[in-house]
């Protein structure tokens, strides 16, 4: 069965039509023009701001006019990782999508869930002819996952209503009220390349397997982070020299892949090899309870041309053993919840002579925030690295007594015959920013379950949109 055809058929068919439409962060204009098409196509009001933002206006139904206007909320791009034996091209292909029993996946790559089940539901509510409601609005914004850009840009007076439903969570039976801010902590090295010498042996050593996912989301999950698994070995080899290193891919997701090409002495060749097996079985012992298919191999390599400059080589894998990772500090007004958490994202050479290191920070104490990005600077400067910091974004302080929060736990009673999980959320969202241009709002998230996002192994729960879809429209009939 196609995933179009799958119940509620309004939200599989919307949500359908966006996994064929390239969206990686920053290069959303495929998805910008299909939204403003969708809008001309059913008749409804589109405007986009001068930095790229969409909203789609749709009127109420016959009765309802006097009523408040709600704001629904998703972001129109989506996280773009993949395994590394699978071949696709996330500015130009479309998603390979599959059903897997209760979920929809998609072919060894991210499925855009998040946010695309954000949209789906947002443009279903707005055609779906069979309930009634108030005045609707639906903001879509532009390079959320990698700089929350379109909501920090968002231009005053774009939107009109003071009831906002952002859709860009991740579980049915909570509803989130507040969120971590966060920021973001980048080093680079550089470095002169030296010939490499004739009498040393090369090889290609890989860290894989790792389940990785989101840095806020999962980063309480302690899931292995490969660049710190690739540098503690590499830490272990005396002699060594370092040709090219690359490990993760983006700032808000976990590496689950790493390698490095290095060089050992040739007298060194077999105990290299037996370091490297010694190692994988010390830590697959270590992550058995998180990581059941983590491995880590070693193969022989041509011998580079030239190697990094040693001294450079050794301060950056000192710098990834230093650099904190994972969670930092749990929340004292809010038990279970992460507090404070650092993720070391990615470590890459992006040009001869310069390797770049990513990492990203988060807290919902602004305090706390600042410290721990300066943990992470310290250590990059005491490496000998050009430290960056960018503005960040402001975390969203809970209001368990906010009048939405009110109508969304009376809709979830209703619909679900239970209660809700009211909370806060340690990922980032958008709303915070939201707040310092309306400051007015009333807002809360909520969203359909999906698992793993932020990586290839990302699926969206089939029978939980199912239930899911009901209680969106009874939030919005509520106002």
């Amino acid at each position: 069965m196609e995933i179009k055809n799958l119940e509620p058929r309004i939200f599989w068919e919307i949500f359908d039509a966006i996994t064929k439409v390239p969206r990686p962060s920053k290069k959303e204009g495929k998805i910008r023009a299909w939204l403003v098409n969708f809008a001309k196509e059913h008749n409804l009001q589109c405007k986009v701001d001068e930095t790229g933002n969409v909203l789609i206006s749709c009127p109420a139904t016959p009765g309802r006019e006097d009523r408040e206007t709600l704001v629904m909320q998703a972001h129109m791009d989506m996280v773009c990782e993949k395994n590394s034996n699978i071949t696709h091209d996330f500015e130009n292909d479309p998603l390979e999508t599959y059903i897997d029993g209760d979920w929809v996946k998609a072919n060894g790559t991210t499925l855009g869930a998040d946010d695309g089940a954000g949209i789906a539901l947002s443009l279903a509510a707005m055609t779906d002819t069979t309930y009634e409601h108030g005045p609707l609005e639906f903001l879509c914004t532009y390079d959320e996952e990698t700089g929350m850009t379109g909501a920090n840009l968002l231009s005053e007076g774009f939107m009109n209503g003071k009831l906002l439903l952002n859709l860009d969570s991740d579980l049915e039976n909570q509803i989130f009220i507040g969120c971590a801010g966060g920021m973001d902590t980048v080093a680079l090295w550089h470095y002169t390349k030296q010939p490499a010498p004739a009498e040393y042996y090369f090889a290609r050593v890989c860290v894989g397997g790792l389940l990785g996912g989101h840095s806020g989301g999962d980063i309480h999950l302690g899931r292995a982070n490969a660049n710190k698994l690739l540098a503690r070995f590499l830490s272990t080899q005396p002699g060594l020299l370092l040709a090219d290193i690359h490990g993760g891919n983006l700032r808000n997701a976990i590496a689950r892949e790493a390698y490095a090409i290095i060089g050992v002495p040739a007298a060194r060749r077999d105990q290299l090899v037996a370091d490297l097996n010694n190692f994988a079985a010390t830590v697959e012992a270590e992550v058995a309870g998180v990581e059941p298919s983590f491995k880590m191999t070693i193969e022989t390599a041509d011998t580079p041309a030239e190697v990094i400059d040693p001294t450079v080589a050794c301060r950056l894998i000192q710098a990834l053993i230093a650099a904190p990772h994972g969670v930092i500090g749990m929340s004292h007004s809010m038990p279970g919840l992460v507090e404070t958490s650092t993720n070391l994202a990615s470590v890459k050479i992006v040009e001869p002579g310069t390797i770049r290191v990513e990492t990203s920070q988060r807290s919902s104490v602004e305090s706390q925030k600042r410290m721990i990005a300066q943990m992470v600077k310290t250590v990059f400067d005491l490496a000998g690295a050009e430290v960056t910091q960018g503005q960040g974004y402001p975390g969203w302080a809970p209001n368990p007594n906010s009048r939405m929060v009110k109508i969304t736990e009376a809709a979830y009673r209703k619909v679900f015959g239970s209660e809700p999980e009211t909370t806060a959320i340690h990922a980032g969202l958008e709303t915070g920013l939201f707040l310092t241009k309306y400051p007015w709002l009333d807002m809360v998230s909520v969203g359909p379950t999906m698992v793993a996002i932020h990586s290839p192994e990302e699926k969206l729960s089939i029978s939980s949109v199912a239930k899911f879809w009901p209680y969106v429209k009874e939030i919005i009939s509520s106002i």
